[in-house]
């Protein structure tokens, strides 16, 4: 620990008040009984400052817990519906039919490819193929399940045990398993992981009919790692550049809108839907601050991701930020050799240490749990 908890002493050093959250200092005493006395006015909870953490790291950590014990509650309610209302059934027939209505028609993949062929110049065009082949894997899951689950809950078929454990999870609220499966990482309840699937698949669509778009929304791709490597990979092909030479300097577009921008950069591309926790961006200062109080995730600007030829450091001062796709900030190594949920790093300025932001513990996701 790089510092204790301060006591405010008397001019006699002899005795101690109460300790104050943002004071945090080593204790000055000389005596066995005044460190004793010291330590008996220290708070039963310490306060986050005390590890390096801002305050609002207190709002989180109550937020969890209370999210963990109704998640336990929820899971230990009856599944038999009694006295009025509606009934458990009508519930999962009803969700059934708006989630059904909700969910969009699978990508035609080739239309797509021969309006986006695979071609050397431009990679996208198999990036936007890929993320449709994703997506429909998804999408079929989920509109055959629900197709089965309905026929289930009415009698058509016999309820199986992966029927079933859908019709739980829809009741409670949760993304069921055989949909995670197929599925992005994500964190979201069903209701808003539904409104989401939407997002993404309008992202895709949109991109499909109206072609590249200037501001990649980041948060929409299924696999962002193959959008990243072929951005790094349009560069590398435009100026007969070794790959493996070539990488990302990042600039935060403060002053740029989404609504004005009309057309990407000449190299690289410009992504949007990043959200930070632990800081927020100064778009006066240019750099990394400080989060507001009760502010615990705040929206990134756009941030242009421009590759580089052997890129040597500035000399200017930042934090290597790292980027996940959800809040748990761990993941596991896929076939791919890439993680599951850890991104990149995206180097943001500061005229703070490295080390304050990594105590803060400041990092950028794609996507929150709400």
């Amino acid at each position: 620990m790089q510092t204790a908890v301060p006591s405010t002493n008397s001019s006699d050093d002899t005795s101690c008040m109460p300790v104050t959250a943002g004071a945090y200092e080593s204790l000055d005493l000389e005596m066995v009984t005044d460190y004793v006395e010291a330590i008996k006015e220290f708070p039963a909870m310490p306060k986050p400052e005390i590890f390096g953490l801002h305050e609002n790291a207190d709002i989180t950590c109550d937020q969890n817990e209370t999210y963990n014990l109704f998640s336990t509650i929820l899971a230990l309610q009856p599944r038999v519906s009694g006295g009025g209302g509606a009934s458990r059934e009508d519930t999962v027939l009803q969700l059934c039919e708006t989630i059904n209505a909700k969910v969009a028609a699978p990508f035609d993949v080739e239309q797509l490819q021969r309006q986006y062929p695979a071609t050397y110049q431009e990679s996208m065009n198999t990036v936007l193929v890929q993320e449709a082949l994703r997506y429909n894997a998804l999408l079929e899951v989920v509109a055959a399940s629900l197709k089965e689950c309905a026929k289930a809950v009415k009698g058509l078929v016999v309820m199986s045990p992966s029927l079933e454990a859908v019709s739980n999870s829809m009741y409670d609220n949760q993304v069921p398993e055989l949909w995670a499966s197929k599925a992005y990482p994500s964190l979201k309840p069903l209701s808003s992981w539904v409104n989401d699937l939407q997002e993404r698949v309008q992202f895709i669509q949109k991109w499909a009919q109206q072609g590249t778009p200037p501001v990649y929304w980041i948060s929409g791709f299924f696999f962002p790692q193959a959008f990243l490597t072929g951005t790094v990979q349009n560069f590398a092909r435009k100026n007969a550049f070794a790959i493996d030479t070539v990488s990302f300097e990042f600039q935060v577009m403060d002053q740029l809108q989404e609504e004005t921008c009309t057309a990407g950069p000449s190299d690289g591309c410009y992504i949007k839907g990043l959200y930070i926790e632990g800081a927020r961006w100064d778009s006066e200062r240019h750099m990394l601050a400080e989060s507001r109080p009760k502010e615990l995730f705040t929206e990134m600007p756009i941030v242009w991701l421009k590759p580089v030829q052997h890129r040597n450091s500035s000399g200017q001062q930042f934090y290597n930020c790292p980027m996940y796709k959800t809040l748990t900030r761990a993941g596991t190594l896929s076939t791919t050799g890439h993680s599951t949920n850890f991104v990149m790093f995206i180097e943001l300025p500061s005229d703070l240490s490295e080390s304050h932001w990594i105590n803060r513990g400041v990092a950028l996701f794609t996507s929150l749990d709400f």
